[in-house]
């Protein structure tokens, strides 16, 4: 019912910068909550960050380095990561948590996840 679409990964240097972002489309009262996620090669998903109508909130690892923010009128969420590292390499993913209707449930979408290489 929601299709999460992401954009914005691919190679690029230590030290260098990309900006990945993410639009939401379906059937949407509204978004309370939308992130990202990360998962490296053999590791756990991850929180890299997430923000909310008055809130963010980030992994420590990214303190300072990436910047989280949201569209509403687009329904849409961005990730500008700065300073990149190699241990930033992963594959992200966002989500959006999403009522369907005034006062209904919330439920989770996922996107389908953007590679994002760190290397020289």
């Amino acid at each position: 019912q929601v299709q999460l679409v992401e954009s914005g990964g691919g190679l690029v240097q230590p030290g260098g910068s990309l900006r990945l972002s993410c639009a939401a489309s379906g059937s949407i009262f509204s978004i309370e909550v939308m992130g990202w996620y990360r998962q490296a090669p053999g590791s756990q998903r991850e929180l890299v960050a997430t923000v909310t109508s008055g809130n963010t909130n980030y992994a420590d690892s990214v303190k300072g380095r990436f910047t989280i923010s949201r569209d509403n009128a687009k329904n849409a969420v961005y990730l500008q990561m700065n300073s990149l590292k190699p241990e930033d390499t992963a594959v992200y993913y966002c989500n959006a948590d999403v009522r369907h209707r005034e006062y209904g449930p919330v439920f989770r979408y996922w996107g389908q996840g953007t590679q994002v290489t760190v290397s020289s």
